[in-house]
């Protein structure tokens, strides 16, 4: 009996001193989860602070670095304060809704027959095999309006090829100078709606006089006229005269062109077999990069994105609801993310389209390309990089393929184009630049 109640006793207090174990184990995990869940809310509270902080930081940081707090100070907005303002927003606040705000610019013009009409017949956008060259050469030229000083010798050969491109088209008759003033205004007016729409923000007043003077400084360059507007037209009568003052600031400038550019759609918007052609060629431009089993997502959000105008003029159906609502939710989902999750995108990872400096024969380059890889320098980086990678197993091509195809050598801007235009108005073009050199310097474009 004895031996038995001390081997009782025994696996009493054993077993004792395992519950008190497990007990003082449990408590101990206990303690370990609750640290660590204290240290992810800590955490995780700091960020989203720290984010929130550093969300409006370049907005206020633009506010503070130009001398524009009334409106009436708006007038005094030279061009080159307003593409240094603009270059934020493209390059660092808002890179990707720019990108794309200025490709579905490109693609509303399409919905007008007399432009769609003319492409149509050029073929540079309705034949696959010149489309996303033109595609990449548009954007080479446009690009460098936006990614280089007003009055830099980059930005002036851009604009004086633009402007030679299109001066015979224009002498003709065959791009008229409406079409030519409704495409400037989709260029100033697209981003912004894209922003205010499918952005974390809104953009400020100083934002938007920005986009409007920068564009309609470059109206100037392009030679458009502005005889349509209310303040651009060319009175004669007395009373007329006294009341016209022309346009007061980059705000001013925009209001005039966004009521212009709404009546000119409804009136000339319309169905046209042309429109669509031209229309779908461009859609396969924009959807080529996508998996073959994707490329039905991609033109239901080509679609999603227009309005009910628009896609009547290029006769596509709307979007299937399902998609509609995806789409929707992404976007918004991709709104709050922005807003209060991510941070601020650093200045080394800022969108930068082009190479600044040319090489030593003179030619540029450009470093950002998504579907044809045209003047795309054929580095070990742009081949063989992490890209690079996911491009090859997507079967698409990579800079330096296929021999000169992509123009891997890179460009000279006055031979941007379609190539019976390579070589031709040297001419011309000098005297354009001429011209842009003595007026476009980066003064105010309303004084």
């Amino acid at each position: 009996m004895d031996k038995m109640t001390k081997f009782s006793k025994l696996t009493t207090v054993l077993f004792s001193e395992i519950t008190t174990g497990l007990s003082r184990l449990k408590l101990l995990e206990n303690f370990t989860l609750q640290r660590g869940l204290i240290v992810a809310l800590v955490l995780t509270t700091t960020h989203l602070i720290i984010a929130s902080r550093l969300r409006y930081a370049r907005m206020r940081y633009l506010m503070r670095k130009y001398p524009f707090k009334t409106r009436e100070s708006f007038r005094f907005m030279t061009d080159q304060e307003a593409f240094e303002i603009q270059k934020h927003i493209l390059q660092l606040e808002f890179p990707f809704t720019a990108v794309k705000s200025f490709q579905f610019a490109l693609f509303r013009t399409y919905g007008i027959p007399t432009i769609s009409s003319l492409l149509a017949r050029t073929t540079e956008f309705s034949n696959p095999a010149t489309a996303f060259k033109r595609y990449a050469d548009t954007g080479v030229l446009i690009g460098q309006f936006m990614a280089f000083e007003p009055s830099s010798e980059r930005a002036h050969e851009a604009i004086a090829r633009t402007r030679f491109l299109h001066a015979n088209y224009r002498k003709t008759g065959h791009i008229l100078e409406d079409d030519m003033l409704y495409t400037l205004s989709l260029f100033a007016l697209e981003p912004i709606r894209f922003v205010e729409t499918y952005e974390w923000r809104k953009l400020s007043d100083l934002e938007k006089c920005a986009i409007g003077t920068y564009w309609k400084s470059l109206g100037d360059a392009l030679d458009i006229s502005y005889a349509c507007l209310p303040s651009g037209s060319e009175m004669t009568d007395a009373k007329a005269l006294e009341r016209k003052r022309g346009f007061q600031d980059g705000l001013h400038w925009l209001e005039e062109i966004r009521v212009w550019s709404h009546a000119y759609e409804v009136q000339n918007m319309k169905p046209h077999q042309k429109n669509k052609q031209v229309a779908d060629k461009t859609t396969d431009v924009l959807i080529y990069v996508l998996p073959g089993f994707l490329k039905l997502v991609g033109t239901q959000f080509v679609s999603f994105i227009m309005d009910d105008r628009l896609r009547a003029a290029i006769m596509y159906d709307p979007p299937y609801p399902l998609f509609a609502t995806l789409f929707r939710a992404i976007l918004a989902i991709r709104k709050y993310f922005l807003r209060y999750i991510a941070l601020p995108r650093p200045y080394f990872l800022r969108y930068d389209l082009f190479d600044y400096s040319p090489d030593k024969d003179g030619l540029n380059y450009v470093k950002i390309w998504d579907a044809m890889p045209f003047y795309v320098k054929p580095t070990i980086w742009n081949r063989w990089g992490p890209s690079a990678w996911v491009k090859r197993l997507q079967g698409l091509p990579l800079p330096g393929d296929d021999g000169d195809k992509y123009f891997p050598q890179g460009f000279n801007t006055l031979d941007v184009g379609p190539r019976h235009f390579q070589g031709k108005g040297r001419t011309q073009m000098e005297q354009y630049r001429s011209q842009l050199v003595k007026e476009r310097r980066g003064g105010c474009p309303f004084h």
